[in-house]
Formats: structure tokens, C-alpha cells, sequence
């Protein structure tokens, strides 16, 4: 009994709370409940929620919950602050401090084996790192955590950018603080989207909070489209293809020849975007029940004709963020071309090395920076000789297959960097697919691996189809009597849960 209650109330590192994990859905299910007493009352409806999401955090995140008090208390003060302050040197300096500080906390746990690392190779020495959260929770409850080894917290990467975007927008006048640190923390820790995004701003969700609770019967049918398509993609599509194909290869490419890599390479492509996107329609669907609206954060990202249309289809709350707080900021394209080029450049490097402190991301980053640098001077030239050229319509068929292919194939070959473990691995892979290519053995090996190349390419016709094919479907679910969509949810969740066998695996921005 002891050993229940513990599982239930405390945090363990082997049961995080994921949205693929029944647990999570019985903990849904008790939030549900008592939110039909406060929903009504926005004061108390903030209250409980802010409640909820500190115990969600605490069970996926455990003492690293102190970093997230840290982080609301910091930018609640700081931004009320900057808003008091007259004198704009002093609206400076507060804003300026809450992105150090915001950013200190980020780089230690994110980068610090990386500058430990670099320093003991340049200097000779043995340094080690601290964990000083492990230290502090050692002294004060007892714990015996390591505290040479830091883990990187959940989510921290997305609520700091979050807290980021509320003083900032706050110093720019775009917004106003909120009322009280209760409705600041709320909004930092809502927990839906709180371990992997979408990254929200404060000007698009603190005014939901002072708004009355609405949900429509529309809007709770589409919820529940979002959560078990966000299922579907997550457990039926990107676990099964991970764990049966993409994982083995990225872990031992020798030992696959170059058709078997490429199918690995597409197979991550698709997904790292149903884990991503999965997770993302079921944040967003959950939210929704609650009454909150959560903005889209993919839009069919490989439909895309070049590489800023990519950007404005994946992760769009990540591209958006950088692009206001840091390109913007830059300069942007204000300070004439080579300028907008070394931008757009410094911008990609660093959103990758926010996805890790690693060789392969900053390569990863530079890729689509090239790729950005590269994309944007072609649009210049062609609407120099054709004005009426359009950088995100392409009207031939022909033409407009052509460009899908080549900017899929851009994007895929920077996933190698993304995925491989280190860059020995992205070596071998792409020497196994230019060296190592056994065309005649094509058939043996497609009917040898038919499950998981035939999800590869049902989950990529699916996503190929035209937007209006997927909202007619949309439709027809929301529009289907409240039985039917609960015998279909059931049908789905059962189904999934049966072909998961090989164990639920974690979203993969889970700790980013």
C-alpha cells in the first residue's frame, strides 16, 4: 500500500508522467473532476490549475520543480519592475537581467559538460562538473543524488524562453504583467505544454486567463481529434518505426548497407515529426478541454517548396520566438544583404545549440542557415527577372514536386547530424549509402522489413495529402454524435496500446 501511494504522489525518474502513459490520463481525468467546481471562477480556476501543473512538474521533472519556482518568481518581480521603471536605462538593465539569468540557469545544465569538456582539453586539467540543485537537495531532505552528473530538467529549454518573451515583450511595451505571481506561474507552468512546447507567449495566453471559461461542441470534438490523432502519430507510428527499425540503424550503421541507412534517414524524418507534432496536437487538445487555446505549432513542415517555407511549417513556435527575439534583434535584413546573410546564419548555429551542446548540432543549425542564405538570395534574384514570383507558391505541378523533393531532402540530410549519436556515426551512414549499395538485394530487404517501411510510406502518403482531404476528415469526426466519437476514441486507444509492445518510449523534446 505504501509502495502504491508513493508511486502516485512521488517522483520517480522511471515513471515521468507522459501523455502516453495511463497514468497521465487517470491524473487528466482527476483534474477534469475538480476543474468542474472552479471553472466558473477565473481566480480559483487559476489557482487549481497552477496547482496541477507543479504536481505534473514535480512527477516528471522531481526536484528540478525548484528550478521552475526559480524561474516564476525571477520574471514575475522583473517584470513588474520593468513595467514601474520611468528612466529606459533602467528598463534596460532589468531586462538584461532576467535574460542573463534566464539564460545562466539554461547554459548550466545544458552546456556545462560541453565548456567543462573544452577546458580540461585545452588546459590539461580534470575538472569536474556540479550539480549544485543534486547538492542542495542532498544537504536539505536527504537525498543521495550524484552530484557530478546533471540531467538536463524537463522542459527547461521551453519555459525559459517563455519567461524570456514576457519580460522582453513587456520592456517593448507589447504587453502588460500579469495581476498577481499566482497568474504568472500559471501561465510559466501550464501543464499541457509545459515539458515540450508549443513555446506560448504571454500576449497570446495571459489574456485567455482573465477570460470567462468557453468551449464549444465543436471545439471539444476537435480536441478530441487532436488527442488520438496526437496518439496515433506518437505510439502507432513514430514508437513502432523507432524501435523496430530507425534506432537500430542509427546505432550500428556499419552494419547495415546504404538502402538500409536511407530508409533509416526517411524514417527519422518522419519521426522525430509524429513524435514532435504528436505530442504538440494532444498538448493542444488537452488545453482546449480546459479552455485554453494554444496556437498551431506544425503545418505539414515537408510540404514545404524551400527551406523558409519549412520554417514556417515546423516548429513554429521555436522559428517564430527566434526570429523576434534574436534575428529581429540582430538586425534582421534592415543592415543590407551580407548583414541579413550573416544573421540568418548566427541565428540557425544558435537554435541549434539550444537543441544541445554538441559538434552535430551546430552543424545541424549551419545546414538551414546555408540552406536559409542560399534560399533567400535565389527569391532575390528571380524576383528581380520575375516580380510576380512567389516564394511560397509554386502553380507547376512539375515544378512544385521538384521543390518539395529537393528541400525534403535538404532537411533529411541535416536530420543525420540531428539524430546520430556523434559525427563517426553520420560518417558511416553516408559511407554506407554512397559505397555500400546492394540494388539487387532491394526486394529481399523490402520484404524482410515490410512492417515498418510500409508505416514509413502510409505515414508519409498521409501527410503528402492535400490540407482539404484532412479537414474534410476533421469535420466528419466532429460532426459524428458524442457515442460514435467515443466508441471510435476507444477502438483507437485500444488498438495502439495493443501494438505498443515494445514499451512506451519517451517524446523525444522530453528534455530539451
Amino acid at each position: 500500500m505504501i509502495e502504491k501511494v508513493s508511486e502516485i504522489f512521488f517522483y520517480s525518474p522511471e515513471q515521468p508522467l507522459l501523455f502516453t502513459r495511463l497514468y497521465f490520463w487517470i491524473f487528466f481525468f482527476i483534474v477534469l473532476l475538480g476543474y468542474g467546481a472552479f471553472y466558473k471562477k477565473k481566480g480559483l480556476r487559476t489557482g487549481y490549475l497552477f496547482l496541477m501543473s507543479l504536481f505534473f512538474y514535480y512527477k516528471s521533472g522531481g526536484y528540478y520543480f525548484g528550478l521552475l519556482i526559480f524561474s516564476t518568481f525571477v520574471d514575475y518581480f522583473i517584470g513588474k519592475w520593468i513595467h514601474e521603471a520611468i528612466h529606459p536605462r533602467r528598463r534596460k538593465w532589468l531586462v538584461a537581467l532576467s535574460v542573463l539569468v534566464n539564460l545562466s540557469v539554461l547554459a548550466f545544465f545544458k552546456y556545462a559538460y560541453f565548456f567543462v569538456g573544452v577546458l580540461n582539453g585545452l588546459l590539461g586539467t580534470e575538472f569536474q562538473v556540479v550539480n549544485f540543485l543534486a547538492h542542495w537537495a542532498n544537504a536539505f531532505a536527504g537525498h543521495q543524488y550524484n552530484i557530478h552528473q546533471i540531467i538536463l530538467p524537463v522542459g527547461i529549454s521551453f519555459y525559459t524562453f517563455q519567461t524570456i518573451s514576457y519580460t522582453v515583450d513587456i520592456y517593448r511595451r507589447k504587453v502588460k504583467p500579469v495581476d498577481n505571481i499566482i497568474d504568472f506561474g500559471f501561465y510559466v507552468s501550464f501543464f499541457p505544454q509545459l515539458v515540450a512546447g508549443p513555446i506560448v507567449r504571454a500576449a497570446d495566453f495571459v489574456p485567455q486567463i482573465y477570460q470567462r471559461y468557453h468551449l464549444t461542441r465543436r471545439e471539444a470534438g476537435h480536441a478530441l481529434f487532436l488527442i488520438v490523432s496526437g496518439l496515433i502519430k506518437k505510439i502507432l507510428i513514430s514508437d513502432y518505426i523507432s524501435v523496430n527499425f530507425v534506432d537500430r540503424v542509427f546505432s550500428t550503421p556499419s552494419a547495415y548497407n546504404g538502402f538500409e541507412n536511407l530508409m533509416a534517414s526517411y524514417g527519422y524524418g518522419l519521426q522525430i515529426y509524429c513524435d514532435f507534432s504528436g505530442y504538440t496536437d494532444i498538448a493542444i487538445g488537452v488545453a482546449l478541454l480546459l479552455g485554453f487555446r494554444l496556437p498551431i505549432n506544425f503545418n505539414s513542415p515537408y510540404k514545404a517548396i524551400n527551406i523558409t517555407d519549412f520554417w514556417r511549417r515546423w516548429h513554429i513556435s521555436l522559428s517564430t520566438w527566434l526570429r523576434d527575439y534574436l534575428y529581429i534583434p540582430l538586425g534582421g535584413n534592415r543592415k543590407g544583404k551580407r548583414r541579413t546573410h550573416i544573421n540568418l546564419m548566427i541565428t540557425m548555429v544558435l537554435g541549434g545549440l539550444w537543441h544541445g551542446a554538441a559538434y552535430r548540432f551546430i552543424i545541424w543549425g549551419a545546414i538551414h542557415g546555408l540552406a536559409l542564405v542560399i534560399n533567400k538570395s535565389y527569391i532575390e534574384v528571380r524576383k528581380k527577372h520575375s516580380p510576380a514570383y512567389s516564394s511560397t507558391h509554386i502553380e507547376r505541378p512539375l515544378y512544385r514536386a521538384m521543390a518539395i523533393f529537393t528541400t525534403f531532402h535538404i532537411v533529411t540530410f541535416a536530420w543525420l547530424f540531428f539524430r546520430a549519436p556523434d559525427l563517426q556515426h553520420v560518417s558511416m551512414m553516408l559511407q554506407q549509402m554512397t559505397g555500400n549499395f546492394p540494388i539487387e538485394l532491394l526486394p529481399q530487404m523490402v520484404a524482410h522489413y515490410w512492417k515498418p517501411f510500409s508505416l514509413i510510406a502510409v505515414g508519409y502518403f498521409l501527410h503528402w495529402q492535400p490540407s482539404y482531404w484532412k479537414e474534410e476528415i476533421r469535420g466528419k469526426f466532429i460532426d459524428l454524435h458524442w457515442a460514435w466519437k467515443a466508441i471510435i476514441t476507444l477502438i483507437v486507444v485500444f488498438v495502439i496500446f495493443q501494438v505498443s509492445s515494445a514499451g512506451l518510449q519517451p517524446f523525444i523534446y522530453f528534455q530539451f
